[in-house]
């Protein structure tokens, strides 16, 4: 049976780590000009595609782990590191920056859409989120817990998508203060987060209690 303690910890850890707080603004200036019709559309698909990602990697994640030699308490260190890295990241606003950076990167034409890339991969479904689903899964073996990570995945996705629409609205109501303090409070969450999968890892192979 899947605790309730389980659920809260991998929505939690999911919307930290995906942080549509930090995306909106972001969406905001990628699609800057375009209609709201076509920006729903765009947000709509990248939030699909990004849970295909997710979905996928939930589901045979520690699979091809084990294919390939990897025990599940190494990976619970390495995510767990990879995470309090981000979590660095996002308390020193180096994180917000590289994504601006990846935004930037593409010189969107009227006719682009950046709903696949990079919104979709690697601002949604990149490298911590990915690491964290297969973590999740992993701490909750079994269809009936990666089925709930799949569903957290899906929750987190929605509220991504409803930020993702209301972008210009959430941009003007918080202010690049109040997304920044935002951010750096979810950092420290996520940091906590990251060093109790260290932890769980380390407990596996006996060095921790």
């Amino acid at each position: 049976m899947i605790e309730l303690s389980f659920i809260i910890t991998a929505f939690t850890t999911l919307f930290v780590v995906i942080d549509p707080i930090a995306l909106t603004p972001i969406f905001a200036t990628m699609t800057q000009g375009i209609e709201t019709k076509h920006r729903g559309k765009m947000a709509l698909r990248a939030c699909l595609v990004s849970f295909g990602i997710l979905a996928v990697f939930a589901v045979a994640g520690e699979a091809v782990m084990h294919f390939i030699g990897i025990s599940m308490p190494a990976f619970r260190v390495a995510g767990g590191i990879l995470l309090f890295l981000t979590a660095l990241d996002m308390l020193f606003e180096r994180r917000t920056k590289r994504r601006e950076d990846q935004a930037d990167d593409e010189t969107f034409a009227d006719d682009h859409d950046p709903s696949v890339f990079p919104l979709a991969v690697p601002l949604l479904a990149g490298p911590g989120a990915i690491a964290t689903v297969i973590l999740l899964a992993g701490q909750a073996p079994g269809v009936t817990g990666t089925a709930m990570v799949i569903g957290m995945v899906a929750i987190v996705l929605l509220t991504v998508y409803l930020s993702l629409l209301a972008s210009s609205l959430f941009e003007r109501a918080l202010g690049k203060t109040g997304i920044n303090v935002a951010t750096r409070l979810l950092g420290m969450l996520l940091a906590a987060l990251a060093v109790q999968f260290v932890l769980d890892g380390l407990r596996a192979f006996g060095f921790a209690s």
